[in-house]
């Protein structure tokens, strides 16, 4: 290409290299030295003037000077006239602290964009940031690439009977990223969560399964036991009267025509007991009437049931959903067995341990039975984890989440026990597990061990875009005999030793992504098929 300048950082010059073989060129002369006292001094060493200049700067693991470096770069291009200088940054530093983590944290990824604007760049070229509205940060173009086809690519390509494998998302904030590409893929997909409240799951769950309706009408059904979960009597009193509420369904029921279909156990109760309220038993604690919601709408005909029931079916019903909802043990980042003995504190119930199901005060207290697993997905969720003292909470689903640090010193306290819970069938298939780089271990075993020893899953892939693997993960998950193959790009330099030691690891090559980039970028065409995915 004429009247085109690629300048190549020192965190990555082999991939700045490949991507100048792929345009046909090779990279400009640029002297980058340090002074004794640690300074780093730049000096373009050919004319730049009127002409694009491109320059090649990937996260490494000595961040902070890269940054600084490709600022001076990109300043030295500006003093020497060139005409557009964009900043090609296959990884960008400091993505992970795109939002506050509390009240007097810092957004470092806006900081680092505008020292970029600052600096003298007129587009930046990236690829998979941590949190797409990142590109809100700079008042310049931002063309943040994705990985997803190739990595599309190399599964179609290489892994056997890959059209009945299961992508699964390792924490909420990822699902948007698996759902993407388990739609390109035609794949279903599931998620693994890690539930810090584990002492409070039992006590939710019942408190969903005893609804209004149920506990009502469970002293005429004896085949339902409904754990009565007794409600404060404040407000919710002076919004609705009980007794009427009762009275008018009482009354709709007796001038409302009968159902098509009865219950064949002899019973005719008005309730419609739900599939999973009958697929988990716990004992009834109370006779006195429950306390209805403040939102309560008082049904004037019976619902059909979807198929009949008889007695004979009793405990043998189980809802088909549960099926592919598995729950585990998490401690010390391990996936237990259900007699591995329990930790000294509880993630949840602040030391207390074996919570009973029953109200305080009431006699014989009985420790909850085990939840029924479609119930303790959802239960798991009903109650938010006390934010710390001027933390900030964030959307679960917006792509930046907790940094691996945070998780990795969670799931690392060998005195917290957490509950994980697997949504998704996976026994017997390859499962890739997915996110956008992969920095610390302790999550991706986790995942691995949830989906190899709970779910069955046959194989494991361990897929992310930048392969950061800080201090010894990479060696952590290479030892871990529940992941077989671990798939990264070349965004991110991994130190050769390193790679030749780690036989599970496959790099993919993102040079002719990033060249055909730069290319339709000096023309200025279209980078809309660099979004598509491969027909081949």
């Amino acid at each position: 290409m004429r009247r085109v300048q690629i300048f190549s950082g020192s965190s990555h010059p082999v991939l700045a290299e490949t991507v100048c073989q792929a345009l046909g060129t090779v990279p400009s002369k640029c002297e980058l030295k340090k002074f004794s006292n640690g300074e780093t001094s730049v000096n373009i060493g050919c004319s730049i003037r009127n002409q694009d200049v491109f320059v090649v700067q990937s996260g490494s693991n000595k961040v902070n000077d890269s940054i600084m470096e490709l600022l001076i770069l990109i300043s030295a291009c500006k003093g020497g006239s060139a005409n557009k200088i964009t900043a090609v940054m296959p990884y960008f530093p400091y993505s992970r602290q795109s939002k506050k983590k509390s009240q007097r944290g810092a957004i470092t990824a806006r900081m680092i964009a505008n020292l970029l604007s600052v600096a003298g760049v007129s587009h930046v070229i990236t690829v998979d940031l941590h949190a797409s509205q990142m590109q809100g940060f700079f008042g310049k173009p931002v063309d943040n690439l994705h990985a997803e086809p190739l990595i599309a690519r190399w599964i179609r390509h290489n892994v056997p009977n890959w059209r009945e494998a299961v992508v699964v998302s390792k924490n909420p904030g990822g699902t948007k990223r698996v759902t993407s590409l388990a739609d390109a893929l035609k794949l279903n997909f599931g998620i693994v969560t890690t539930d810090r409240r584990r002492g409070a799951m039992n006590m939710s769950s019942s408190m969903i399964l005893a609804g209004p309706e149920t506990c009502e009408n469970s002293d005429d059904d004896p085949s339902v036991e409904v754990h009565r979960v007794p409600m404060k009597r404040s407000d919710s009193i002076e919004k609705i009267n009980y007794q009427d509420s009762k009275r008018a369904l009482e009354e709709a029921q007796k001038t409302a025509p009968a159902p098509s279909h009865q219950l064949n156990n002899g019973h005719h109760g008005s309730s419609i007991h739900s599939p999973l309220a009958h697929s988990t038993r716990v004992d009834s604690i109370s006779n006195s009437p429950p306390i209805p919601p403040r939102l309560a709408r008082v049904s004037t005909s019976p619902l059909p049931l979807p198929s009949p029931r008889t007695a004979a079916d009793g405990d043998d019903y189980t809802d088909e959903r549960a099926r592919e909802v598995i729950t585990g043990r998490l401690i010390h980042g391990h996936i237990v067995d259900d007699d591995y003995p329990s930790p000294s504190m509880s993630a949840t119930s602040n030391g207390t341990q074996n919570l009973p199901t029953r109200v305080p005060g009431l006699d014989d207290a009985v420790p909850s039975p085990t939840a029924d697993p479609m119930t303790a997905s959802h239960a798991s969720s009903f109650f938010s984890v006390p934010a710390g003292e001027h933390s900030i909470k964030g959307d679960m689903f917006d792509g930046a989440g907790e940094s691996s640090d945070e998780e990795e010193q969670v799931l690392k306290n060998p005195e917290v026990e957490h509950m994980v819970t697997l949504v998704g069938n996976v026994r017997g298939r390859a499962v890739f597990i997915l996110d956008d780089m992969i920095e610390k271990s302790g999550t991706w075993i986790a995942a691995a061990e949830t989906v190899r020893k709970r779910g069955g899953a046959e194989k494991v892939y361990c897929i992310a875009t930048h392969g950061v693997f800080g201090n010894d993960s990479l060696q952590e998950m290479q030892n871990c005999e529940c992941i077989d193959y671990i798939v990264v790009t070349n965004t991110y330099p991994i130190p050769p030793d390193q790679a030749r030691r780690a036989k599970k690891l496959i790099v993919l090559d993102i040079s002719n992504l990033l060249s055909e980039a730069i290319r339709r970028n000096h023309y200025g065409e279209s980078i809309s098929a660099l979004f598509q995915h491969y027909l081949d």
